[in-house]
């Protein structure tokens, strides 16, 4: 018998059994696939949404905020039940606008736009949303910025905030926000802060338009004042310049004339020195031909030879004498001695006087 027939013979197999409550948890399993079938034909974001770049995604159950943070990308979540918003971590910049304030003096201003650059930082987005909500900013920046302005403009007056300390304004504001932020919500960060020139009334702004046109027109004439002395002092400078460059020329000539001058008088100094040198040794050499002859006259002029001398001119006398006494003026022995003494002195004299002029 094969197998075919014994399952006909055995007849066919027991119902299953039924359960108890099973058509209940299937209408349950239909209905939900329903429900789900509805939400994401009539609204697809109740279910996928998507979180975009630069933001996280922030999700609240019943109204409690939920410890789930996402990062950009599609993401599910339960229809009707779960609610999602993006928060933003990139640099935003928020703009508060028309901020009424009044100065010290009384007068009433308006900043029409202050910009606050600031950022969320995303390991602190949990805490700041439980603590501030999703609107962190209107209570950290919009709200803060009004009062940090009130309290600036009313401790300084008008001209303070519109003109002497209007540049520091925006680092005042920056320092004050993150002071604040730093201590009461530490996940924001105020990068910066750019402020207007504040609106003040028509008749007020009039008076400072003609303040600084006077102003102008006095930094004007003292730009031009300041022009003309250095035009002046420009001016002077090139004169100097020029005077000692002529000097500096004068003074280089009258040195070379000094330097030739000096060259020429050391060159007469020498021919002089060497004129002088050749009339001393000349009259050097005269002298000692002289002082030579001298001696050689003295050593030559003996008695004996002036009486030679005087008998040979005696002799040579062609003068004729007549008289008895003529043998006895040529003979007489006494005669010819006193002039042989008066001829031997004046012999000495001439030496000595030449001796003492050659002194």
């Amino acid at each position: 018998m094969d197998p075919q027939q014994r399952r006909t013979e055995t007849g066919p197999p027991p119902p299953p059994l039924e359960q108890p409550g099973g058509d209940l948890t299937s209408i349950f399993v239909v209905f939900g696939v329903f429900i789900a079938i509805a939400a994401l034909v009539m609204s697809p974001s109740s279910l996928v949404h998507q979180v975009p770049e630069g933001h996280v995604g922030a999700y609240w159950r019943g109204g409690a905020l939920l410890n789930t943070i996402t990062e950009p990308g599609f993401h599910l979540k339960l229809p009707f039940i779960t609610n999602y918003e993006p928060v933003q971590v990139t640099l935003q910049t928020d703009q508060v606008k028309d901020i009424p304030c009044g100065t010290k003096g009384g007068v009433m201003i308006t900043f029409e736009k202050i910009e606050v650059v600031n950022r969320l930082r995303k390991d602190y987005v949990y805490d700041t949303l439980l603590n501030y909500g999703v609107s962190y900013d209107h209570t950290w920046i919009y709200d803060k910025i009004h009062h940090e302005i009130n309290q600036f403009c009313s401790s300084h007056s008008l001209q303070q905030v519109y003109i002497d300390i209007f540049d520091q304004i925006d680092e005042r504001m920056k320092d004050a926000l993150q002071a604040d932020c730093t201590r009461y919500a530490p996940g924001i960060e105020i990068l910066s802060v750019r402020v207007t020139k504040p609106k003040i009334p028509e008749s007020v702004r009039r008076n400072f338009e003609q303040m600084e046109e006077e102003r102008t027109k006095v930094l004007i004439a003292i730009e031009k004042q300041r022009v003309a002395e250095k035009e002046a002092e420009t001016k002077k400078i090139m004169a100097i310049s020029e005077a000692e460059k002529n000097a500096n020329v004068s003074k280089i000539l009258m040195e070379q004339k000094l330097t030739e001058k000096d060259s020429a008088r050391r060159e007469a100094d020498i021919e002089n020195q060497m004129y002088l040198d050749r009339q001393k040794s000349l009259a050097d050499a005269d002298y000692y031909r002289v002082l030579k002859e001298a001696e050689a006259n003295k050593l030559k002029l003996t008695p004996e030879f002036l009486e030679l001398k005087f008998i040979d001119a005696i002799a040579r006398n062609t003068k004729m004498f007549f008289g008895d006494k003529v043998p006895n003026m040529v003979l007489d022995q006494r005669l010819l001695g006193n002039f042989l003494n008066h001829s031997t002195k004046d012999k000495s004299n001439d030496g000595n006087s030449e001796t003492a002029t050659d002194s």
